[in-house]
């Protein structure tokens, strides 16, 4: 998509500016000199007629006086000419004077020392729009010049890709700056030393007109999920579930038991960007993104499952990050495998290393985006539950009844408000854990960074 230059409009009110100002110049200096060569032939023409009638002035001859005159007037510079007597008297008035405004030049004939008469010549003024139409090449080819270089601003000034993706980066990290919340000076060391193997811009204020123009394209970006349109059940197996507000469709089975039997659970991760920056960073910048966080996910995964309390729960897959997050596979090796709990700590322990992450990165005026997880033994609806309902920083969770009593001794869990669908109504939102979970956690972060360092 090809995108305007930035306040193309004021910078066209600019070039009609400057063209009315350059005409209204070019009137002016051309008047200037058209008057100031009217006097002079005026005061040439004064001289040629005095020089002319002297004679029938002398005698007081208007036939004469008004065959020269008419001779004079004749010319389209020349309103009216006026010859009087030595007394005032006037003997010949040629013209429309009284119709016709401009500059009247007056000289005296003389005898000796005798006035014998004088002469009045008005000339005409030349008006605004005789100048315009004089000089209309040059009015044109004026106007023509700063159209070009209207056009030519449009084509140059416009932002290009790269420049657009700095626009979202910057937007995104003025929107989400917020005071950095208490980390230690080992803490601040370790995130450094991770922080050091990404290379992101610098970030700087922007107007709030691209923000409006971001929160515009955000708004037709909104399509049905991908997985949606992928799936390849049938109406006939699989009713389905309408969203308010939305044309998408959940899955929805007659009828969701709270006894289903499971063995794993998949642990979602989704970025919360809800202007789509991540897909407007430039690659060289997405790649080390990503990577970051997929280190930081398979080495939680790692640290976490060497806890007792985990004792029977392996990981079947090694999760990888890309635009849309990524998913975490645990599976329970035995009837005593807390797979429930260790995907409700993964999920925690990740959006925990992910907040410490994002916070220096914005404090560093760096790219980062918060994060919003999930758990359940239905992928599928998970997915759907964490793009409709799901908050910055929020883990849903959606188990059976048995998932629910491995969770029950270690977490409080509210349901969501308003639910329109089954597994809405299903779903439960970690509300927090108990005091030796949360340390346990903790030291798991922890470890997770000093190994990163």
């Amino acid at each position: 998509m090809t995108y305007l230059a930035p306040r193309q409009g004021l910078f066209a009110i600019i070039v009609l500016v400057s063209f009315c100002l350059q005409t209204l110049l070019l009137v002016i200096s051309t008047d200037q000199q058209l008057t100031k060569n009217r006097e002079q032939k005026g005061e040439q023409t004064i001289t040629q007629l005095l020089d002319e009638s002297r004679l029938s002035l002398e005698n007081k001859d208007r036939v004469s006086l008004s065959v020269i005159a008419n001779r004079y007037t004749s010319e389209q510079d020349i309103a009216s000419l006026v010859i009087k007597d030595g007394k005032g008297e006037v003997l010949v008035p040629v013209g429309n004077a009284p119709m016709q405004k401009g500059i009247t030049l007056t000289q005296i004939a003389t005898d000796g020392d005798a006035v014998i008469g004088s002469v009045a010549l008005t000339l005409k003024d030349i008006s605004k729009g005789e100048i315009i139409a004089m000089q209309w090449p040059f009015v044109i080819g004026s106007l023509i010049f700063h159209l070009l270089l209207w056009v030519a601003y449009g084509y140059i000034a416009r932002p290009t890709k790269e420049q657009i993706n700095a626009l979202s980066r910057d937007i995104d990290n003025f929107r989400r700056r917020s005071p950095v919340t208490g980390t230690n000076a080992d803490d601040d060391s370790i995130i450094n030393g991770r922080l050091s193997h990404t290379t992101f811009g610098e970030g700087q204020a922007v107007h709030s007109e691209v923000d409006n123009y971001l929160q515009t394209q955000h708004a037709h970006d909104q399509n049905v999920p991908s997985f949606i349109r992928n799936s390849t059940a049938s109406s006939s197996d699989t009713p389905y579930d309408k969203i308010d507000g939305d044309n998408a469709v959940m899955p929805k089975v007659a009828k969701l038991s709270a006894t289903r039997a499971f063995d794993s659970v998949s642990v979602q991760i989704m970025f919360h960007d809800e202007y789509r920056m991540l897909e407007r960073l430039t690659p060289e910048m997405r790649t080390p993104y990503l990577a970051l966080c997929t280190q930081l996910l398979n080495q939680a995964l790692t640290e976490l499952l060497k806890q007792p309390l985990l004792s029977g729960v392996s990981a079947v897959n090694s999760p990888v990050f890309d635009e849309h997050g990524a998913c975490a596979v645990l599976k329970a090796n035995g009837s005593h495998a807390k797979v429930a709990l260790a995907g409700v700590m993964l999920a925690k322990l990740y959006l925990m290393l992910n907040k410490i992450i994002h916070d220096k990165h914005i404090e560093l005026s760096r790219f980062a985006l918060p994060a919003k997880a999930g758990v359940s033994d239905q992928e599928v609806a998970m997915k759907q539950l964490l793009k409709t309902v799901g908050r910055k920083e929020q883990l849903l969770i959606l188990v059976p009844n048995a998932g629910l009593k491995q969770i029950g001794n270690h977490v409080q869990v509210q349901n969501i408000k308003r639910p329109t669908t089954v597994y809405e109504r299903e779903c439960a939102v970690f509300d927090g854990g108990n005091a030796a979970m949360m340390e346990r956690l903790a030291d798991v972060r922890d470890a997770v960074l000093m190994g990163g360092s």
